[in-house]
């Protein structure tokens, strides 16, 4: 009988080490289970929007996304990436992803929303050369101003600070 608990316990220690660091998110962004995680960061940054005209194709004048600008860190607050336009990661080893929005939910109306991404392309050999797809959640922040954007302000560019974090996978193997 105690050898079933040593096993039941060592069955669930495995269990949580194969989930651990995987975030609990709404099933629209949700990773395949073919992946594991292999990279996570809390970012700082801004999200850097342009007024011009709206991509709607109208006349009208929008604070359209230009690029985010960030840092990523770990848990003891070490740089391990930046993020910038593309979107694009760089990871501290020079290798870099980019991204391609699969999908998205907005769980908090003040802030941008969280992401799916898949990989679209790889530059440089490390942490970030194999990820197939990335996740930003827990979104603070970052929203395009709701006004401000007028023909008076056209070409201009206003940074609204954010925070997230991101979670990197890559296929199992």
């Amino acid at each position: 009988m105690r050898w079933f608990f040593v096993l039941l316990f060592i069955a669930m220690f495995l269990q949580n080490a194969f989930t651990q660091g995987v975030p609990a998110v709404p099933d629209g962004i949700k990773v395949p289970g073919d992946v594991k995680l292999v990279l996570q960061g809390h970012a700082s940054g801004d999200q850097i929007y342009v007024c011009q005209a709206a991509p709607s194709g109208n006349s009208q004048l929008a604070w359209v996304l230009s690029a985010p600008e960030a840092t990523l860190v770990d848990q003891a607050g070490t740089e391990v990436a930046k993020h910038f336009a593309g979107p694009t990661w760089q990871a501290i080893d020079g290798s870099q992803v980019k991204g391609k929005v699969a999908a998205q939910v907005a769980p908090d109306p003040d802030s941008i929303p969280w992401l799916l991404l898949t990989a679209v392309d790889h530059s440089g050999a490390g942490v970030l050369s194999d990820v197939v797809a990335i996740q930003r959640i827990n979104t603070k922040g970052g929203k395009a101003p709701a006004n401000g954007c007028d023909a008076q302000h056209q070409g201009e560019k206003m940074r609204v600070p954010y925070t997230a974090d991101y979670y990197f996978y890559t296929s199992v193997k």
